[in-house]
């Protein structure tokens, strides 16, 4: 097979199709390629590695969230167990089909038209297909809900593989997540299929657009209602990820071995992850203390989501997952050690602030990183500025050699004055 596709490559080498041969003999195997000229560093990992590093932590997160669909559509009709059991209410193959056949073609669709939208555009240009999509495809089927057309999925994903990445010039360029972008397109276009109470849940509205019986109601919407602080899901619950939400976004402790396995593996930021979280429990606090000083109190529309304990931000809607899996992509993050500090910080604190300030959509994480995505060659730009700024003036205040007969460093000192 591999002899097959070496003389497939050979045979259409310099024709229109050579990308999408190339392409799929990437895929299966290590690129044959080096590089001809130039300074590089050997390394044992590439870009393909790199994207499947990052597909291998959200495996465990696809796969509770197909779980999760079935338990949340069964738990809807039946009521939730009074005394639940893990293997008994969970893990079980009617919760595992439910999810497998709403899930999987979520999945399916956003591969099959993303790589298409790829391939398309190698053929045309004549350039090499990239992996970033890799990543992408696999992500934008856990932020959304589980009953997501799929002919909106398909727009939404052309859209942003379109104006979000290739426009661009491809991996690599694009200035905004194209994940978010995706999902930015779906709410702004789509918005009733992406809020509400009946969205999050399997069936809870049907093909006419009538809801039925099932209500999926997540604990963001609950508070953003203003229904007070009190609703059933336990923090076990909320932690663990038996709550509705988007697919891949409830479960807060795979999303946190996910994001420990991204930065053992040196794929993913911890600087970011880290200032992210500090963000979003500075804000929470801000919040918890407008009311515990009574300037808020339970009539206001805002009072759900302020009065909700600081940390627990960061175990409902999609925050965590946004954090590790969204704020870290290394294309459109910061890439100053100083400028992540920057740039996470404000995407957990600008995240919960929309969250209380929007009711209408109580999840603003990825509204806060599409933000930053913005702003964050901004934030690299003036951190390194400082940063010759700071050493200019070590540079003027620097003691003269006596050995310094040629008077470099004066020369050198005149130079930056």
């Amino acid at each position: 097979m591999k002899k097959k596709l070496h003389n497939l490559k050979e045979k259409y080498k310099g024709k229109k199709m050579a990308p999408a041969f190339n392409a799929l003999h990437t895929f299966l195997y290590m690129p044959n390629e080096t590089t001809h000229s130039g300074s590089h560093v050997r390394a044992a990992d590439d870009l393909k590695r790199t994207m499947n590093t990052v597909i291998m932590a959200l495996i465990p997160v696809l796969l509770f969230g197909i779980f999760n669909a079935g338990y949340q559509h069964y738990s809807a009709i039946n009521g939730f167990p009074a005394d639940f059991s893990l293997f008994e209410h969970f893990l079980t193959f009617d919760n595992f089909w439910i999810g497998a056949i709403t899930v999987l073609p979520l999945v399916i669709v956003s591969y099959g038209v993303g790589l298409g939208i790829e391939f398309l555009f190698a053929v045309i240009k004549g350039h090499e297909v990239e992996e970033g999509y890799l990543v992408t495809g696999m992500l934008v089927p856990l932020i959304i809900p589980v009953d997501t057309p799929l002919w909106m999925l398909a727009v939404a994903v052309a859209f942003g593989v379109v104006i979000g990445k290739e426009v661009f010039g491809g991996t690599g360029m694009n200035i905004l997540n194209p994940a978010l972008t995706i999902r930015a397109f779906l709410f702004f276009a789509y918005p009733t299929w992406m809020s509400g109470d009946k969205v999050w849940v399997h069936q809870a509205v049907d093909l006419a657009g009538t809801p039925d019986a099932i209500s999926g109601e997540t604990v963001l919407g609950y508070l953003a209602a203003n229904k007070g602080a009190e609703f059933s899901y336990s923090i076990s619950d909320m932690f663990l990820g038996f709550i509705p939400g988007s697919v891949g976004e409830t479960s807060t402790i795979l999303i946190l071995l996910g994001g420990l396995f991204l930065i053992f593996s040196k794929i993913a930021s911890w600087r970011i992850m880290l200032s992210a979280v500090l963000g979003s429990l500075v804000m929470g606090f801000v919040f918890n203390m407008v009311v515990d000083a009574g300037w808020i109190t339970e009539t206001s529309k805002f009072y759900g989501l302020m009065s909700l304990d600081f940390w627990q931000h960061l175990i409902i809607g999609g925050l965590a997952f946004g954090i590790v899996y969204m704020a870290t992509d290394p294309v459109t993050g910061a890439q100053t050690n100083r400028g992540k500090w920057i740039y996470g910080f404000f995407i957990g604190f600008i995240s919960v602030m929309i969250r209380v300030f929007n009711p209408a959509y109580p999840e603003g994480v990825f509204l806060a990183i599409l933000l930053m995505n913005v702003f964050a060659p901004t934030i690299d730009h003036y951190v390194i500025r400082g940063n010759v700024k700071r050493r200019l003036k070590r540079l003027k205040n620097a003691t003269i050699f006596p050995k310094d007969t040629d008077n470099k460093a004066e020369e050198l000192k005149a130079e930056t004055v």
